[in-house]
């Protein structure tokens, strides 16, 4: 039987339920290909994940995004991929490992011109961030857009996909920091709205991706112009919001919700194929990454729900 080293936990809990263990490397079907891990990113859903926020099935390898090489099975031998897996480390073990497998048809080329380490980075945050303003957002060249949470991961995905297909980004968070997007709006000290109204000539949005929720729902809400479409992705304290219903059909506002846990594995290699695209061609650049050696998982776990972002933190598996 051959082994292989893989994070595993057995119960949910918080990092320190996290082990390394030797298991049996993952035997294929047809139609599937076996990746070597090269890079796993960690997300901070892979910490809700070992918290036991979706109920995953145990024991269970956690781990939802990855760069390496194909293995063995259905594929090119030795060809570099990128991916986030559907429910990786819910449903079927993740990328937290040597080695992952997984259907071909979820394979994607990993850019050219990234390493292992930031192609693994790359992952969940850029799928969400696509998934809202591509797909159901219906993103437009020369629309000025609204994104808050602006400074987290995905809120910096999405900066840069706007910014790609040529829109304008008003940036909004509580917090401070170097960004790309056009013009920021510090939420601490400010009305959103009303600040959005002033910077748009009193005309509002055609786009707000609100990564936030909860409280600045309705503000990023009314935020919007004529026809103004809202995309929420995740709600921070509250799951309950309110708003004006009248202000809202006066406006003929839409309000789009989107769960990247409800896309398959295709639909993730599509995304994945759209994004190598705007790496390879330099629209688009990876977050700074922090590497850990899988034998460090639980220290690189316990940063990521401390809340340490100021870089992507990838996990490095014995090569």
């Amino acid at each position: 039987m051959k082994t292989m080293k893989a994070l595993r936990f057995d119960a949910f809990g918080p990092p320190s339920n996290l082990s390394l263990q030797d298991v049996e490397v993952p035997r294929l079907k047809a139609g599937e290909v076996l990746v070597r891990v090269h890079a796993g990113a960690i997300n901070p859903s892979d910490v809700k994940n070992l918290a036991g926020l979706f109920n995953a099935a145990l024991p269970r390898v956690p781990g939802r995004d990855f760069a390496g090489t194909v293995a063995e099975g259905d594929g090119v031998k030795g060809q570099e991929v990128w991916g986030s897996g559907a429910g990786f480390g819910m449903v079927r073990d993740g990328a937290h490992a040597q080695y992952v497998v997984l259907p071909a048809d979820w394979v994607s080329i990993k850019p050219a011109n990234l390493s292992m380490e930031q192609a693994a980075a790359v992952g969940a945050p850029y799928v969400a961030a696509w998934c809202a303003l591509v797909r159901a957002g219906d993103l437009r060249p020369s629309e000025t857009i609204l994104i808050t949470g602006a400074l987290g991961a995905v809120g910096r995905a999405a900066t840069q996909i706007a910014h790609w297909k040529k829109a304008r980004v008003i940036g909004a968070d509580i917090t401070t920091a170097v960004s790309e997007v056009d013009t920021f709006i510090d939420m601490r000290e400010n009305d959103l709205s009303s600040q959005v109204k002033g910077l748009t000539d009193g005309k509002g949005v055609a786009l707000s991706l609100d990564a936030v929720g909860g409280a600045v729902f309705e503000q990023s809400l009314k935020s919007l112009g004529l026809d103004g479409r809202q995309v929420a992705i995740t709600s921070v304290g509250s799951r309950r919001v309110e708003f004006d219903l009248v202000d809202f059909y006066r406006n003929r506002l839409r309000l789009v919700g989107v769960d990247t846990a409800k896309l398959t594995g295709g639909d993730i290699a599509q995304i994945m194929n759209e994004l190598r695209v705007g790496f390879e061609e330099g629209h688009l650049k990876p977050p700074t990454v922090r590497t850990w050696p899988l034998e460090r998982a639980v220290e690189a776990y316990s940063s990521v729900a401390d809340g340490d972002a100021a870089a992507k933190h990838v996990l490095i598996p014995p090569q």
